[in-house]
């Protein structure tokens, strides 16, 4: 799997962008977003999903971590494929598309071109809580309360616990306070198990 691309930017176009790494020139199919968050410099990094199909093989680039996250939990939903996942990237920006799912908007998705009522409502029954995880992701995709509780999970199981009940301990210390480093994360979990 590609995970990123770091070249020189070539052609920057709307919908695509074209960029060379050591003598071999990517096409990667962006978001408007993406278009909007490249600068010109010809330096470039790119993230990537790869979509493999029986007669193609396709990248998508990303300006961030975080709008690959939200095209991939949108191409997980039944109904949605990679050019509406795109589309919708265009349309909104990947915190506007977590919020829209967390807060059950249907009429904002709906809007949407391409996207119809059963499609609205099947993307926030299926990704609801699934975006719970990203909506403390800041732009840039950077989540440190996530890997914190990534980590602290780990070693609560190391130490013997369900990863159901040390799941549900970390998401309680969380609601208290997102603010915790790894090592008080665990404490605080133990206090609860």
């Amino acid at each position: 799997m590609i995970t990123f691309l770091k070249g020189r930017l070539v052609e920057k176009n709307p919908t695509h962008v074209i960029i060379e790494c050591n003598g071999i020139g990517y096409m990667v199919h962006i978001s408007l977003n993406t278009y909007s968050q490249l600068s010109d410099d010809e330096s470039v990094l790119v993230y990537t999903h790869l979509q493999i199909k029986e007669d193609s093989h396709t990248l998508f680039g990303f300006s961030s971590t975080m709008e690959r996250n939200v095209f991939r939990l949108l191409i997980s939903v039944s109904g949605i494929g990679a050019s509406i996942a795109r589309t919708m990237l265009s349309s909104m920006n990947p915190m506007q598309i977590v919020q829209a799912i967390s807060q059950e908007d249907i009429a904002s998705i709906q809007a949407i071109k391409g996207i119809g009522a059963k499609t609205a409502q099947r993307t926030i029954i299926e990704l609801k809580d699934k975006v719970l995880s990203l909506k403390d992701t800041d732009e840039s995709g950077v989540s440190f309360n996530n890997t914190f509780k990534d980590e602290a999970l780990s070693a609560l199981e190391v130490l013997g616990f369900s990863r159901k009940a040390a799941g549900a301990a970390l998401d309680s210390v969380r609601k208290t306070d997102q603010s915790l480093k790894v090592e008080d994360l665990i404490k605080e979990a133990l206090k609860r198990l």
